[in-house]
């Protein structure tokens, strides 16, 4: 007698998003996440004062709208930038009942919390600020041995609409981390663009590349096959100058052709943009006829927390 085969149900592939987890990134993500959780599990014990359980039950590559469109009304959205990135940002949600057990044992309660249903207050976000700090903290730690990473935050959002950092169709990393605190659980969503973490996710392909075949003369040929069509490949480089301030009046009144005053001296350094990113700064100058800019070093990202 033969055993009655499992069949499993068809689904459906969009080849316009392919799957980027693989078993062995899904194994490295749930290793990063395993340690995010230990770290996170002994630094809330002391502070919910109560029986502590964090568990990593899901993550996925979704687009950034698919994410926010997810997010109750109203949400705790901690939006946050990866530094030296080009402003990249991501978000962390603590989410109502969290958020309200981290209110409720922050100050002083220890029983069962009441659900808040509304937007945080001020007093109450920066309570819950310091958890998610800590949390980017233990994440970019744990990240660090496959990318370089570091957080700030940025901001604060109730409201899934208003939550902003990325283009809506941007791929993000999305974890979910399940909280139970004294039999009261909730969870906690984390939102990492995929393209800060572009050198977890193409490290295996490049070493695959790189591994050319065939006599020494033909790597010579695909090397320059390869070389010709970097080179030929366009990049948009912006310069501009610093922000300034003009009287509206004075805007009013331009027209085509008209010269608008804005006070900086020509020798102020210029922010030079590689595909949307600040990696430089200029001083102005030309060759010939033409207008060009001289490279005098790299722009740095400053490193601040803005207040929420």
């Amino acid at each position: 007698m033969t055993a009655p085969q499992v069949t499993r149900p068809s689904e459906k592939y969009d080849f316009a998003k392919p799957r980027r987890l693989t078993r062995d990134r899904m194994r490295t993500i749930g290793a990063i996440h395993e340690r995010v959780m230990r770290g996170f599990e002994a630094w809330l014990f002391g502070r919910v004062r109560g029986q502590i359980e964090i568990d990593f039950p899901q993550v996925d590559v979704i687009s950034f709208g698919e994410f926010t469109s997810q997010l109750p009304t109203p949400c705790a959205a901690y939006a946050f930038e990866v530094i030296d990135t080009g402003g990249q940002q991501g978000v962390v949600e603590v989410g109502a009942d969290f958020s309200t057990l981290l209110v409720d044992r922050f100050f002083g309660g220890m029983g069962e919390p009441q659900k808040i249903e509304r937007a945080l207050s001020p007093i109450e976000r920066l309570a819950v600020r310091l958890v998610v700090e800590k949390l980017l903290s233990l994440l970019a730690d744990a990240w660090r041995d496959y990318v370089p990473l570091e957080f700030a935050l940025r901001s604060f959002e109730s409201l899934p609409i208003m939550v902003r950092g990325l283009q809506k169709e941007e791929p993000v990393l999305v974890s979910i981390l399940a909280i139970v605190v004294d039999g009261f659980a909730s969870e906690v969503h984390i939102a990492i663009p995929i393209s800060v973490l572009g050198e977890f996710f193409t490290a295996r392909d490049t070493r695959r590349v790189s591994e050319m075949s065939g006599t020494d003369a033909e790597r010579v040929v695909t090397r320059n096959l390869a070389e010709s069509s970097i080179r030929s490949t366009h990049i948009e480089i912006a310069a501009r100058l610093p922000d300034f301030n003009a009287p509206i009046k004075s805007l009013l009144e331009l027209y085509v052709g008209a010269v608008l005053p804005t006070g900086i001296p020509v020798t102020t350094p210029l922010d030079v943009s590689v595909a949307e990113q600040n990696r430089f700064h200029a001083v102005p100058g030309r060759i010939g006829p033409r207008l060009a800019i001289r490279l005098i070093d790299a722009a740095l990202s400053p490193i601040v927390n803005a207040d929420l």
